[in-house]
């Protein structure tokens, strides 16, 4: 997992920053990536969750910000609710992404689709694959020696404490971004593919206790606009964008940034209702022998998705550990010859301080307890000195 910008905002600041590098590398070249790779049909794409449930939310139309869920004859839940409001939430209402009743919810269909998202994801890469050869008229087994899907993604959470995946996807050639693609893999059959897959796969919960089992899919919202250099989604908001999500937890959800134990009292922690409901769901359904294999006590805290934040091909561009590197080269190159850092050779080892073991005691209060306990008396030097008036 990323370290989260809650927990060490250094560590990640640096994270964010070779993850744009490493984003934008694949985009216009650099970094071992060949400028021609700006030639290449590449395409952004957002999947989402489906819906658990109405939830507060903001909506904007030409500078506008509209009523939350203005409804005419809006109907009342089961628990007496009124399914509508009229508010205009401000960006940072802590209502939003609350369902409007907390008891229609579905806590769990949330929750699983959540600790599914990942092999969502994996089978949606697997049907774009298949289908972009279906489209080529070749074998699955041929596609690698024609084509290559590369791709970086990026998971973000929604303020109703579900994720959802922006990805950024290129066709390149059989060997990486080196080679063009074939002529038939353009920019309309990558969206062609990528609109069938998302329709196309799904993942079933088994069956537990009284719950029948349940197939989750992708959300109806499906968001796919091509990357250009000068358009309205060029590579540098693409880069900020994916960089900027790649260091962010469940935290706008209201959640914890550490694993819970199973003996915590939720109620001690500065929660808000819905993660903590979240939360609850994860610990209830982690103890179900069918769902075990879910992990969902162990991810608790992030509400049930145990992927990684953000992950990206083998080919798709540079690494970090090969941004790292050439961090540390600098380090040991262009700050020495400024003079920055001090000159040494290689094999000199500077020693800055050293510890030494001064010993261990026990404070006035452990020894008087320490005598009461044995018998023997304390050494003189040691007695506490009785205090006069």
């Amino acid at each position: 997992m990323t370290l989260p910008a809650s927990r060490c905002p250094a560590c990640a600041e640096t994270y964010r920053s070779d993850t744009y590098h490493l984003i934008r590398a694949g985009l216009i070249g650099g970094k071992g990536v060949p400028e021609t790779v700006t030639t290449h049909p590449t395409l952004f794409v957002t999947l989402t969750a489906p819906s658990f449930g109405t939830v507060h939310a903001r909506r904007e139309k030409n500078g506008k910000v509209l009523p939350c869920h203005a409804r005419r004859n809006a109907e009342t839940c089961p628990h007496g609710r009124m399914m509508a409001c009229t508010e205009q939430h401000s960006a940072d209402d802590p209502r939003l992404g609350e369902p409007l009743c907390p008891n229609c919810y579905d806590y769990t269909g949330s929750v699983l689709f959540n600790a599914l998202a990942p092999l969502l994801w994996k089978r949606f890469a697997d049907s774009l694959r298949r289908h972009l050869a279906k489209l080529g008229g070749l074998a699955l087994k041929d596609l690698r020696h024609h084509l290559t899907v590369s791709f970086a993604k990026v998971a973000e959470y929604q303020r109703r404490g579900v994720v959802h995946f922006h990805a950024v996807l290129r066709l390149d050639g059989p060997k990486g971004p080196v080679f063009p693609p074939p002529a038939w893999a353009t920019a309309d059959a990558l969206t062609h593919a990528v609109q069938h897959a998302a329709r196309a796969v799904s993942a079933t919960v088994p069956a537990h206790g009284d719950q029948p089992a349940r197939v989750l899919r992708w959300g109806h919202q499906l968001d796919i606009r091509p990357i250009t250099l000068d358009g309205d989604l060029t590579e540098q908001a693409v880069a900020g964008y994916i960089s900027k999500y790649a260091t962010k937890a469940a935290e706008c959800v209201g959640t914890l940034d550490r694993r819970i134990n199973p003996l915590d009292n939720l109620e001690a922690f500065n929660l808000r209702d819905h993660a903590r409901r979240l939360i609850t769901t994860c610990m209830h359904l982690g103890a179900v022998e069918e769902l075990a294999e879910l992990r969902l006590m162990d991810w608790a805290h992030m509400l049930g998705f145990r992927g990684h934040f953000s992950t990206r091909s083998r080919r798709y561009s540079t690494t970090l550990g090969a941004l790292r590197a050439a961090r540390e080269r600098f380090v040991h190159t262009e700050e020495v010859t400024h003079g920055r850092l001090p000159l040494f050779d290689e094999d000199t080892i500077l020693v800055i301080s050293e510890w030494e073991y001064a010993g261990q005691g026990h404070s006035a209060g452990d020894q008087l307890l320490a005598a009461a306990l044995t018998g023997r008396p304390l050494p003189a030097a040691e007695h506490p000195v009785e205090s006069r008036p």
